[in-house]
C-alpha cells in the first residue's frame, strides 16, 4: 500500500567512543590495519548499565519528537535486533514501557543486519491489514555483549547503538514504494553466527560453555555482501512502477565494510557519492546501521523532499533486502 511515509527519525547511541588505537591496546591490531580493511575509525560501546532497549527508546523518542507524534498515537512497535535485553519478554515490549506507548502492539524481529529493512517491510504490510496508522520501527543492538574481545577479526567490526523511524499512513505518492526480502538458509552457520547457540547448551547446564560470541568467516561474508547489496537495491527497484537505478538519489546500505560499499557502487555503475556512509564513526551496529545513517542524512538535510532513497540490508541468515522510498 502506497502512502506509508517515514515522518520522523532518531538515533540512540552510547556516549562512550572507542577508537582503533584503544582497541590496539587490548588486541593485536592497529588503526591502519582496521581502516584499510574496513573503513572503521571508531565505534560506540555500551556502558555496563546500558541495553538495547535503552538505545531503542532514545532513538524512538527523538523520532517521535521530529514527527510530532505522541507515544499514545503509536499503534505498532517492531524492534529488529539480534541482541535483545532478554530472551523474553520482547525488547519491543520493554521499549513500549519506557516510552509510554500504551496503545501499541509490540514484537521483536530477528534478521540480523537486514533487520531494519525487514522491519519496515513487515510494518508496511501490516498497516493496511490491521488498520495501523502509525508504526515505530527500530533497529538496535548491544553487540559488545556478544563479542570475543580477543578475536581481532570480529571485535574491531561490531558496536552498539540503534536508530528508529516513525512510519505513518498519509496516502499520496510519497513513502514506501516497494520492498524486497530474500534469505538463503543453506549457508553454513559458521559464516556468521553467535556460537554456541541455545541449541548447543546442555539441558542441565553442564559440559557446555554458555559464553556466547559472534563468529564469522570474513571472506565468505565479504563475497556475500558484494552480491547481496546490489541485488537488494535492484530487486526492490524491480517492484516499483518503472523506477531505475538512475532515478535513485541516495542509497543507504548496511554499514559493514567500506570495501563492500565501493564494490556495490561499481556493480551498480553509479557514483560512490550517492551512498550515505557513516561507518567510520559507528562501526557495524547490525540492525542499527541503516536507521542511524538514515537519521543522520535526514537531519543534516542531504535527503530532500521528493528524493528517491534506496535502503539495502544484508546479514546473517543469510538475509538481504531492500526498500525504495520517495521522501
Amino acid at each position: 500500500m502506497k502512502g506509508n511515509r517515514i515522518i520522523g527519525t532518531g538515533t540512540g547511541v552510547p556516549s562512550r567512543i572507542v577508537t582503533n588505537d584503544d582497541l590496539a591496546k587490548i588486541v593485536d591490531t592497529s588503526d591502519e590495519w582496521i581502516v584499510s580493511r574496513t573503513g572503521i575509525r571508531e565505534r560506540r560501546i555500551a556502558e555496563e548499565n546500558e541495553t538495547t532497549s535503552d538505545f531503542s527508546a532514545w532513538a524512538a523518542i527523538k523520532a517521535m519528537e521530529m514527527a510530532g507524534v505522541d507515544a499514545e498515537e503509536i499503534d505498532l512497535i517492531i524492534v529488529a535486533t539480534l541482541s535483545p535485553d532478554r530472551l523474553l519478554p520482547a525488547t519491543a515490549c520493554i521499549v513500549q514501557g519506557k516510552i509510554g506507548a500504551t496503545n501499541a502492539a509490540c514484537f521483536d524481529l530477528e534478521a540480523a543486519c537486514s533487520g531494519f529493512v525487514y522491519g519496515l517491510t513487515v510494518a508496511n504490510g501490516l498497516m493496511p491489514e490491521l488498520g495501523v496508522k502509525t508504526a515505530l520501527v527500530i533497529g538496535a543492538e548491544t553487540l559488545s555483549r556478544v563479542l570475543d574481545w580477543t578475536d581481532r577479526n570480529t571485535c574491531v567490526l561490531f558496536a552498539d547503538g540503534g536508530g528508529a523511524a516513525v512510519l505513518r499512513h498519509e496516502g499520496g505518492d510519497r513513502g514506501i514504494l516497494a520492498t524486497y526480502m530474500r534469505s538463503d538458509g543453506s549457508a553454513p552457520p559458521p559464516w556468521l553466527a553467535v556460537t554456541p547457540g541455545v541449541a548447543d547448551l546442555s539441558p542441565l547446564g553442564d559440559k557446555v560453555s554458555k559464553d556466547f560470541a559472534i563468529t564469522m568467516e570474513g571472506k565468505e561474508v565479504f563475497k556475500f555482501g558484494v552480491r547481496a547489496l546490489p541485488d537488494a537495491v535492484m530487486g526492490a527497484l524491480a517492484r516499483t512502477d518503472g523506477l531505475t537505478i538512475d532515478d535513485v538519489d541516495w542509497i543507504i546500505p548496511h554499514q559493514a565494510n567500506l570495501r563492500i560499499i565501493d564494490a556495490a557502487a561499481k556493480a551498480l555503475d553509479i557514483p560512490r557519492e550517492k551512498f550515505i556512509v557513516n561507518l567510520e564513526k559507528y562501526g557495524n551496529t547490525s540492525a542499527g546501521t541503516i536507521p542511524i545513517a538514515l537519521d543522520e542524512a535526514n537531519r543534516d538535510g542531504r535527503i530532500k523532499e521528493g528524493d528517491i532513497v534506496a535502503l539495502s540490508g544484508f546479514g546473517a541468515g543469510l538475509t538481504w533486502g531492500g526498500v525504495i522510498l520517495r521522501w
